[in-house]
């Protein structure tokens, strides 16, 4: 149910202010206005107002607006307060139900490997063991243990299976084919953009406007594009101003400011709470064993020795993730995404909720490492590096590895990228089709990975700084079609699935 403006308005101001109130800003500001009284400009009949103009020009109103911008570009338009809060995590039923038996299954997964393998979800580690690792800890890639028996939970075309075998029980399906019925793999009916409108949305990305990545090749001298591009970027990180960095990385960022504009969009600041929080993640995992841990290796030496790019960083990728798998804050999340953690209880308990201790998210590891991979090359600085994945985890990248009727969404991102392909370029559609290489079962890996490992990194940083100036994912898809538009000439001509990929 929708809700009339006003009303959203204050239902999104009241939680933000209940978000804000335990925060260490909070108690920042509440601490800067105490010391502000000692201070001769302020007086005692102007109270309030001599406090607010303190915080203006000592920079603190600019922290308090980038922590507001931050909450309302990660938590969705509140739902209306009678509908029940599943409804925030997916209004349709459908969805949910999917979402729950993927879960079940991966959970059945695992389970079935502990059992198999004879190893609990989770251990404490002997005092030895902890001591080795925590030597280690900033060289874990010299490790070579056998991982032979461990499996991948999923891969990614078992997840493409899923969706394409979801349907909307109220809608006709009818066997008989019809304009109605989408050509393509997915077949649920859900809203997404067309070219018009999705031109309005990237308008910044018209062909009239200057392009990172395009307008400063070798051809077009700098002082066209470039270094205006960059002087601008450098007052915006002057202004600190969230919300302008955010339109302005529209355009691509410079390669020097982007660690910094990312950090700013997202509102990281490293502050000492945070490099502690991060040191007592890393104590977890030195005291704790879970069976993830062992995917985490497995899934990182595979992935890191057959890149060259990304083998440099394998130990990043081990700090980063093992920590992840500990972070009880992302369990936040849950709260606006259909997915919900898998829930375990202490032996002999079970079913007692007190009892309940949550599994780590379970995740595809591999598209994991593939999206911390290229954060490696910006920030150098482990806990750094593990706040920007982090949210950029519960901002995007969890709904690729969901089930939801989300625009940002994959099933959205696969029926967007089949309806532009169907439209824009149908007999390339119709041939792929023919020929049993549907386009999806190519793109599906591209999109659900966030073309992490499919792109050169520099080209990568481009596309992913399009996705925080939008806030959305929707780029993926049209990337996705763009690829195939522009081999369309040579996929004509192919006959089977192994050529056209």
């Amino acid at each position: 149910a929708m809700l009339d403006p006003d009303s959203g308005l204050s239902l999104t101001i009241a939680r933000i202010v209940q978000r804000l109130k335990g925060s260490s800003l909070h108690s920042q500001l509440e601490r800067q206005a105490r010391i502000s009284l000692h201070k001769p400009e302020i007086k005692l009949e102007s109270l309030k107002e001599d406090i607010k103009d303190f915080l203006k020009t000592s920079g603190w109103e600019k922290k308090l607006q980038n922590a507001v911008y931050s909450e309302l570009n990660v938590f969705p338009a509140p739902c209306h307060p009678a509908a029940p809060p599943e409804h925030m995590k997916e209004p349709l039923a459908y969805m949910r139900k999917a979402q729950g038996s993927w879960e079940k299954r991966i959970l059945k997964s695992l389970n079935s490997m502990c059992t198999e393998l004879s190893i609990p979800l989770a251990q404490k580690r002997p005092v030895s063991e902890q001591k080795e690792l925590l030597s280690k800890w900033n060289e874990m890639g010299t490790d070579e243990p056998d991982l032979s028996l461990f499996r991948p939970v999923y891969a990614p075309k078992d997840f493409l299976e899923v969706l394409m075998n979801l349907r909307n029980p109220n809608y006709e399906n009818g066997e008989q084919p019809s304009f109605r019925n989408h050509l393509g793999l997915i077949q649920v009916p859900l809203k997404v953009k067309d070219i018009p409108e999705l031109k309005e949305d990237f308008s910044e990305l018209g062909l009239n406007i200057g392009q990172l990545g395009i307008d400063d090749s070798a051809q077009v001298p700098p002082e066209f594009f470039e270094n205006e591009h960059v002087r601008v970027g450098q007052k915006v990180l002057a202004e600190q101003d969230s919300a302008a960095a955010q339109q302005y990385v529209r355009q691509g960022c410079p390669t020097a400011l982007r660690a910094d504009l990312w950090a700013l969009i997202l509102n990281i600041s490293n502050q000492p709470e945070d490099i502690l929080y991060y040191e007592q993640l890393k104590s977890n995992v030195i005291q704790h064993d879970l069976l993830v841990d062992s995917l985490i290796f497995k899934d990182v030496k595979l992935t890191a020795s057959n890149d060259d790019y990304y083998f440099v960083f394998e130990d990043y990728l081990y700090q980063v993730l093992l920590c992840f798998s500990r972070d009880t804050s992302v369990l936040e999340h849950f709260t606006y995404s259909s997915a919900t953690p898998p829930k375990s209880y202490i032996r002999g308990k079970l079913g007692m909720e007190e009892y309940a201790v949550f599994y780590p998210p379970n995740v595809n590891y591999n598209s994991f490492i593939l999206s911390v991979a290229p954060l490696c090359f910006l920030y150098h600085e482990p806990s750094k590096l593990y706040q920007i994945f982090r949210e950029m985890y519960v901002r995007f990248f969890f709904r690729l590895h969901s089930i939801s009727s989300h625009p940002s969404g994959i099933v959205s991102l696969c029926l967007l990228f089949e309806t532009l392909l169907q439209t824009h370029l149908p007999q390339l559609f119709y041939h792929l089709r023919e020929i049993g290489a549907q386009p999806l079962r190519i793109s599906f890996k591209w999109m659900v990975r966030a073309f992490s490992g499919y792109l050169a990194t520099d080209q990568l940083l481009l596309l992913w700084d399009r996705i925080l100036g939008y806030n959305s994912l929707e780029i993926l898809a049209v990337l996705a079609a763009a690829v195939f538009a522009f081999r369309a000439v040579n996929l004509m001509e192919v006959t089977s699935l192994a050529a056209a990929e």
